[in-house]
Parts: C-alpha cells; sequence; structure tokens
C-alpha cells in the first residue's frame, strides 16, 4: 500500500483510530502521522503530535477524521496552499468536496463516509469525488479497502442518502438488538441471554445474507413455513408496511440532519 509515501491523519477518535488500526494491519507502506490533541498513544512507528505543525511542508496524503465543527481549526495550516496535500481524503460528514477544495487546495479530494465496523474490518465506505484521476481514485480505494467494503458513488447529493444507511445504520441495528433482546425477555429468557441470542442471530443473518445468492425477501420466506410462528411473526411486520415505513422515516430524518450539517458547512 501507498508506496513510501507520507500520511497525516488528523483526528484518531474511534472512525480514525479505526482507520489507522486498518492500514497498519494492512501493511501501509510509509510514514503515518498522527495530530490529535487527546488521543493516549499511537502504536509502535507511528509518529504522534498534539497540534498542526506550524512550518515545513505538508503530507503527500491528508485523512481528515475530525468532527465537521472542528474543520475551522485545521484549515488555517493549509491557507497558504504551499504545504496542500496531493490526495484530501476526508470523513467529515456533510462537507461538501467543494468546502473541502477551497480550505485545503488538495490536487485530488476525496470523499470517504464509513462506519463504525471498520474498527473490525467488516465496515462499508463509500467515496465520492469529483476531480480524482483513476489512478488517485484507485489510491482512495486501496487506503480504505482493509477496513471492509468499498463502494463509489456518481453523484455528491446521495451521500446524506449513503450517510443515513451505511453510516447510521449499524446504531440502528444495535438498537433493533437491543429491541429483540428485551422482546426475549419479556417471553421469559434472562436477560444476558436474551441479548446473546439476539446478537448472534443479527450476525448469523447478516452473513447469510452477503454470502446469498438470493435477495432477503426471498430469505425471509424460506424461514417462514406457511401458518408457522416465523410467517405470523412476519405478518406482524408486514402489516401496512409497518417495518419498511418506520426504516423509511428513520432514514429520512438522518438524510435531513445530513443536508443541515453541508448546508451550515457551506455559511461556515
Amino acid at each position: 500500500m501507498a508506496g513510501g509515501k507520507s500520511l497525516w491523519l488528523v483526528g484518531a477518535g474511534n472512525m480514525g483510530g479505526a482507520m489507522l488500526r486498518g492500514w497498519l494491519a494492512a501493511g501501509f507502506d510509509g510514514k503515518i502521522t498522527v495530530i490529535d490533541p487527546f488521543v493516549a498513544d499511537v502504536p509502535e512507528g507511528v509518529d504522534l503530535l498534539r497540534a498542526l505543525p506550524t512550518d515545513g511542508g505538508g503530507p503527500d496524503i491528508l485523512v481528515l477524521a475530525v468532527k465537521p465543527q472542528q474543520l475551522d481549526a485545521v484549515t488555517p495550516s493549509f491557507a497558504s496552499g504551499q504545504r496542500s496535500p496531493r490526495l484530501l481524503l476526508s470523513i467529515l460528514a456533510g462537507v461538501e468536496t467543494r468546502t473541502l477544495t477551497d480550505g485545503f487546495g488538495a490536487t485530488s479530494t476525496v470523499r470517504a463516509m464509513p462506519n463504525l465496523p471498520v474498527s473490525i474490518g467488516e465496515g462499508v465506505t463509500a467515496l465520492y469525488s469529483a476531480d480524482a484521476p483513476q489512478d488517485v481514485r484507485d489510491e482512495a480505494a486501496a487506503l480504505v479497502a482493509p477496513l471492509g467494503l468499498v463502494e463509489w458513488i456518481d453523484d455528491e447529493a446521495l451521500f446524506d442518502a449513503v450517510t443515513a444507511l451505511s453510516g447510521c445504520g449499524p446504531g440502528f441495528l444495535f438498537r433493533f438488538i437491543e429491541a429483540m433482546a428485551q422482546a426475549g425477555e419479556a417471553l421469559g429468557l434472562p436477560a444476558d441471554q436474551a441479548l446473546r441470542l439476539a446478537t448472534a442471530t443479527v450476525k448469523g443473518s447478516g452473513l447469510l445474507a452477503a454470502a446469498s445468492e438470493e435477495g432477503p425477501d426471498v430469505l425471509a420466506d424460506r424461514v417462514a413455513s406457511p401458518g408457522g410462528s416465523t410467517r405470523e411473526g412476519l405478518n406482524v411486520l408486514d402489516a401496512d408496511d409497518r417495518l419498511k415505513t418506520l426504516l423509511r422515516d428513520t432514514l429520512a430524518a438522518s438524510a435531513r440532519r445530513n443536508a443541515e450539517l453541508a448546508a451550515a458547512a457551506r455559511k461556515a
């Protein structure tokens, strides 16, 4: 990976730290510098700075993994254009390519939306770029490939939808696991056992769906025998499309918030 290039990771919290572990596990061939005032430590071979350097050149690759509201604290270090990176990879939710290009002057800018399971190499990262040539797109994809599935999107306007679906999705699924476990507990199972059963059921079902050539609708019907207990439960979920409506409303709320964040970033 990366061929001996320098990479600055600005922000090494949950997501940035997960990306860092993925790169190291994949054998990143280059120098990585983490810039974060709060992280306790970094793995051996990685430099740690508490603030952006005030002099000297910039990195070949700059990865932004701070909160969107912290962007204004980072851009002044790149205002002169003398340390602009060749590749900027940003995971800032709601901060559009135009804002990033204006703030950093990178030769190529790529937006990325990873989700929390990248921390175990089973995540999803959506990528978008308006200006990156194919070789840089390949390089950006290689950077996030150790973290799980990589998907390019063709229209930046779809980033709100991608963020709502795969970026926020783990949070919704964790709620689903919790609700399943509590429903099992209500039927008499011990709480800890119900949680183990719910978690393993979601894990196994997800792996089966990923490995199957059949769609989830077909898989659901294969579990449900006519007149059986699974069908009776599905009838509750399917009545008036209640589950589909709930999830449409859930994702729509997240997508609206993403759009609000983008609008705020444009005004900043």
